[in-house]
């Protein structure tokens, strides 16, 4: 008899978080696999501490090749296809059958979406330009930055805002800030839909005080060299750093799962609509009212991931344990001079999603330096 093989795909926070969670509660007989092409793991929130010069990606990042001490096998190949009803996944070079499938692919960045923000702009998200913008800054004596989201929803939300927050901090070390004048443009009309008017506020007020001016409203359609279009007007810029439209990877399109192209519709149990295969954390949209979803969000990846692992486990050793999403997470707010603050989260508080933003402070930092590490030393 063969054994009962789980299969994960993606080895990001949801990824990391099932399979140690599987690992911990399930025989060694029972075989796990993560399939990644990418052979590293890196939080993004490092991204930020490439930007202001505290750290480098490759003295943060991971090899996912460290799993396989904890008896969790790891392929680092490149998922080419997913067919839900042979119950396989096909990879470059070879196949897998699986018992239970976990899709936790997260998104792709589309800045061809946008005409000329891939050319003319520096990607917030993209490693390859995180370092572009750390020297940038460092050399920019005046001039105005832009910093602009051109899509939703973009995973890590609050993430552009701390990125504002680094950048001034960096330009006031430099010595350039009463030179620079940093413009944040954005297509909803507050800063943080998801938090509420509230944080919304929050944030806002802690951007002014910062000399970080806030458009709402401001949808782009296009970027030429120093000019950015929108559709109720342009301006202009001397850098331009931006959070491009975000995509569903094609093999998860092609193989059904996400319809017309958006993300895989899920509940709280992370359940699709073939037998025994979940979708988690950015690849997974979960709707907490008409209008809102749950934000894509490591935290909320990884609690999925724990989710997803803990039913699979109750199906494997026939136990009656339905566990479900609990929408409770938070994340942090980093604010310059290694001070951060802290977003709580409840997204299905009734009648509406609760927020709290807690004040800044040297203590928060600590505890996102803390929050990293713990989960490296865990997962890995």
């Amino acid at each position: 008899m063969r054994p009962i093989n789980v299969v994960i795909l993606g080895g990001g926070f949801g990824g990391l978080a099932a399979a140690n969670e599987l690992r911990e509660n399930l025989p060694q007989d029972i075989r796990i696999t993560i399939i990644d092409k990418k052979d590293w793991f890196m939080m993004d929130l490092v991204k930020l501490w490439i930007i202001n010069g505290t750290r480098e990606f490759e003295l943060s990042k991971r090899p996912l090749e460290s799993i396989t001490k904890k008896g969790i096998e790891f392929v680092n190949e490149d998922v080419m296809k997913i067919d839900p009803i042979g119950k396989l996944i096909r990879t470059k070079y070879r196949q897998f059958h699986y018992d239970y499938l976990i899709i936790a692919l997260g998104v792709e960045l589309a800045p061809e979406k946008i005409p000329g923000l891939k050319e003319n702009s520096l990607i917030l998200y993209d490693i390859n330009d995180v370092p572009k913008i750390r020297d940038t800054l460092r050399q920019m004596k005046s001039g105005k930055i832009a910093i602009v989201i051109t899509g939703l929803p973009y995973k890590c939300p609050p993430a552009p805002f701390e990125a504002a927050l680094l950048i001034r901090s960096v330009l006031e070390e430099t010595g350039a800030s009463d030179s620079v004048t940093i413009d944040f443009y954005s297509p909803t009309p507050i800063t943080l839909p998801a938090g509420g008017p509230q944080v919304s506020e929050e944030i806002f007020q802690i951007l002014k005080s910062k000399k970080i001016e806030f458009h709402g409203n401001h949808k782009t359609i296009e970027v030429e060299p120093n000019k950015i279009k929108f559709e109720n007007g342009e301006t202009g810029f001397d850098v331009l750093i931006s959070v491009p439209p975000h995509k569903v990877p094609a093999v998860v399109i092609e193989s059904g799962f996400a319809e017309n192209g958006k993300f895989v519709v899920v509940d709280k149990t992370c359940t699709t609509k073939y037998e025994n295969v979940y979708a988690i954390g950015d690849v997974n949209q979960i709707m907490v009212t008409d209008k809102i979803a749950v934000p894509k969000a490591g935290i909320f990846a990884e609690a999925e991931g724990v989710t997803v692992a803990r039913n699979i486990i109750s199906q494997i050793k026939n136990e009656l344990e339905n566990a479900i999403f609990d929408g409770k997470g938070g994340c942090f707010l980093e604010t310059g001079k290694g001070t951060a603050g802290y977003l709580q989260v409840d997204m299905f508080a009734t009648p509406d999603p609760l927020t709290r933003l807690q004040s800044s402070s040297t203590e928060h930092f600590s505890e996102k330096e803390k929050f990293e590490q713990e989960r490296l030393k865990k997962w890995l």
